[in-house]
This record gives C-alpha cells, structure tokens and sequence, in this order.
C-alpha cells in the first residue's frame, strides 16, 4: 500500500474537462485533515467561466455519446468498476484522509461505490421501450427511451466515491454526459474517479469535474443554460429546496436526495441483541454522517432499559481516533462546523432534562472529533428529536403500543428511511406499509444496496438512485405513433 504522502502526490488537482485544465484565473483552495485539521491538499478552484466550458465539452459530444451503442458503454462502465477495484486501498486512504472515517469504513464505501458501475454496466444493455397495437385498431404504439442529455450532479462529502458513482453509472449507460461538481471538502477522490475513467476509455467531455469553493456561483450559469437537460443532487433539504426554484426556469429534470430524521423501532418481540447490533450499523456507520443514519431511537417502554443497557456497553467498545490508525472505530467529524452542530443538539437535549448514558462531550485538541454517545429520557422539545444530527449520537425515546410507536416515527416532515426490529411477520408489515418513508429496513440496520431503488417521500426529496428505477431518472419516453 503507498503510503499517505506519496498518494496523495499523485492525486490530479486541475479541474477534469477533457483531462487536466486549470481554473480560470488560476486560484486553489485547500483540502483538510480532519483528523488533523491539516492542509493535505490545494485543487483548483473553478470559476462560472469554467462550468460553462464544461457544459461546453458536454454538450459537444452528447450526440456521440448517445449513439455510442449500449454494448461498448456498459463495458467501459465495468472497466472502470475493475480499475476501482484494483486500486481499493488507495481510494480507501485517500476517502480516510480527506472525509476522516476508519480505514474499514472507507474500504466498504470503496466496494459499495464500485458497484454502482458494475450494476448500471449490465443496465445499460436493458434499456427498452415496447411496441403494440393500438386498442382501437387505429395504428400502432412505439414506445422509445433515449437519453434526457447532458447532466449536472452535485455531490457530498460523506460518501466521496459512492455519491458520485450512483450518479455517473446510470448517466453513463442511459446515454448522457454529465458534470460533477464534489462537495469542497472531499473534492479528491471524485478527481481520481475522473481520471480512471479517462483511462478506461471514457471519451473526453462525457465526464467532467469541476471544484470550486463557491458552488452557489459556479452553478447558476449551468442551471440557466437551455443545454443542460438533467441536475441530480444529494445534500440538505434547504439547499435542494433552492435548487428546485433555480431549475424550474428551464424546467430542468431533478432528483432531489435530501435530509433524513430516521427513525428506529425496536418492538418488544425484537430480538434484542440482533437490535443492538443493527443499531450500531444504523447509528454508527460512517461515523453518524450518513443521511440514512438512525437519528431517533424509539424503544418500547417494557423493553427499553435492556436495550438502552446493551447499545451503551457496545457503543463504548468503539475507539475514537485517526481514520488511518488500524486501532481506530470512530473517526472525526468531517470539520469544526459539524462538531459545533453535534455538539449544540447535544448540549440543547441535556439542558432540557436529557440523561447522558455515554459520551455527550467533544475531547478538544487537533482535530474534530466527538464520542459515541446515548441520550436517555430526551424531552419532546429537544431539537434532537426534529434536527438531523449526522454524528455518533444516539437519542432514545420510549413508546407504550404500537400505535403510539408507529406515530412517533412518522412526526418529522423528512421521509427517507426508518427501522423496525420485531419478531412478528404480521407487525413488521403492517408498520413497514404505515411508516412515512421511502426506505424501510425490516431486522436490518443496512439497507443501501446498488440493486435496490435508494430514495425519499415528504422533505427527504424524490426521485430515485439505483436499482433497475435508476437508469430511469436519466431517459426520456418518447412515443411514436405509427399507422
């Protein structure tokens, strides 16, 4: 495995248009540590001017690239699924060294994201319409799927490789080129992705990059321009909301992945021990910055101090620390405004009568780490109830019937993906079809799957990634009336 210094010395920091360019005007911005809070890297940092140009080399090749045939798309797809997976360690450390999770989290991340290019690889030779008489005998009906063209996605920094690769896979087999504009904290690893890509025989222009420490700015001229046909972005209900507005003037094609409050509901049939275990995936993995993390404990009351007694003894056997440190369980919180986030929802529950069963405060020092921690006995107006906490906090709440469980789970305007542990088929369905949400992990506390259709209802946005759904998102229906 190369070593830090020498990965990251390798890594393109240009922008990705056609391969390497430099920014307009030529300014950088710096990439963080957050393990450190170091400067491990400075990339380019894009202009609008420089959007444009790549809407330019997008639109410039979108014909060709939709005429490439689906066969010789979906291999290079699975080229590049190849090359990710060759190359594992290095995006596992470079993932680890810029977003701050362990070593074993980034190396998940790193299968799960390649996936997405072996899925949609084999999608994109089962693009089809279909061909029928008409009912009333007056012709017959052609029903043809072809590419919406070129694409904007706008990506995050919790998952640097799979939040891009979920996006590109299926833009790439439907047909469409696409622009990725990364989070401008983890910018790295999608940059390395571009440049496999490239190598694996990706014409120049289908995929461009393009990094930039004002995204607001960088943006707007590209959701003001009539060529771009499709904007997918995964991020903060407030910053979807906004880019809605922005791209109804074109009536652009969105899909909106949004924010999360999700709920878990441990009944009192549930196999403790297999909850526990589920919580710690649901709660923990990725340190807490998942949109699909467990936010809401809702544990029933004959039930909830057993299970409020195992989930603390295991989640004080995680070890904070340095996401590159083979000892480590629970890495940093991505920057200081993060901690600053866990830390207030945290403080807030505990000033409203909240008890701390574990962690609850910041270490200080380099760094910007925050503890696993269990709230107990948390007051209706805490803000942890409502508000996304993204970190390694575990709020829990009791219920008396399952009525009283199943409401309590569907109070938040936010619908991306609950919980439920029970032993019961009967229950497990009957809450899973009344839950708000347009994910549900029955006895599970992993649900993402590149097969299966990812997505939300209500504020956690529409549209959906993954799945034989996926390849949708970016194809429009054409019908063709024929004598």
């Amino acid at each position: 495995m190369v070593s830090a210094s020498e990965l990251l010395s390798s890594i393109p920091t240009h922008l990705w248009i056609g391969g390497p360019v430099e920014a307009t005007g030529g300014a950088t911005f710096p990439v963080h540590n957050p393990a450190t809070g170091e400067v491990i890297a400075r990339v380019a940092d894009a202009t609008p001017e420089d959007a444009v140009r790549a809407l330019d080399a997008a639109a410039a090749v979108q014909a060709e690239w939709a005429a490439t045939p689906a066969r010789q798309r979906g291999e290079i797809l699975r080229a590049v699924f190849e090359a990710i997976t060759a190359r594992a360690e290095e995006f596992a450390l470079l993932m680890t060294l810029e977003m701050g999770k362990a070593l074993p989290e980034s190396r998940n991340e790193v299968r799960y994201g390649a996936e997405f290019f072996r899925w949609f690889s084999e999608e994109a030779v089962r693009i089809h319409g279909r061909y029928q008489p008409a009912p009333a005998g007056t012709g017959r009906i052609l029903v043809h799927k072809q590419p919406v063209g070129p694409c904007l996605a706008i990506t995050p920094w919790n998952f640097p490789l799979a939040m891009g690769t979920r996006k590109i896979g299926p833009a790439l087999a439907a047909g469409c080129t696409m622009i990725v504009k990364p989070a401008g904290e983890t910018p790295l690893t999608m940059l390395l992705l571009a440049q496999l890509c490239s190598e694996a025989g990706l014409p120049d222009g289908v995929l461009s990059v393009i990094t930039t420490s004002h995204s607001g700015a960088v943006t707007a001229p590209l959701l003001n321009d009539p060529r771009l046909r499709k904007l997918t972005f995964t991020g903060s209900t407030p910053v979807g909301k906004k880019l809605v507005e922005q791209s109804a003037h074109g009536l652009l094609r969105t899909s909106m992945e949004l924010g999360g409050n999700a709920p878990f509901v441990v009944f009192d049939d549930a196999d403790l021990d297999a909850a526990v275990q589920g919580a710690l995936l649901a709660k923990l993995r990725n340190g807490g910055e998942a949109c699909t993390a467990a936010n809401r404990f809702h544990v029933q009351n004959s039930v909830r101090q057993e299970f409020t007694g195992k989930l603390v003894a295991a989640m004080a056997e995680y070890k904070l620390g340095d996401g590159v440190d083979p000892d480590t369980t629970l890495g940093p919180l991505i920057n200081e405004n993060q901690l600053d986030t866990v830390s207030e929802l945290v403080d807030d529950a505990v000033s409203a009568g909240a008890q701390v069963k574990l962690g609850g405060k910041a270490p200080g020092g380099p760094g910007w780490f925050y503890p696993a921690t269990v709230l107990t006995d948390i007051p209706a107006q805490a803000r942890i109830l409502r508000e996304e906490v993204f970190g390694p906090v575990a709020p829990i709440v009791g219920f008396d019937t399952e009525e009283q469980g199943l409401a309590a789970a569907n109070n938040t305007e936010f619908g991306l993906v609950s919980y439920v542990y029970t032993r019961s088929l009967d229950r497990a369905l009957r809450v899973a079809e009344g839950l708000e949400t347009g994910m549900v992990g029955v006895n599970r506390g992993v649900i993402s799957d590149p097969a299966a259709p990812f997505g939300g209802v209500k504020e956690s946005g529409f549209g959906r990634e993954g799945g034989f759904e996926g390849i949708e998102e970016y194809l429009d229906t054409k019908y063709i009336a024929l004598p």
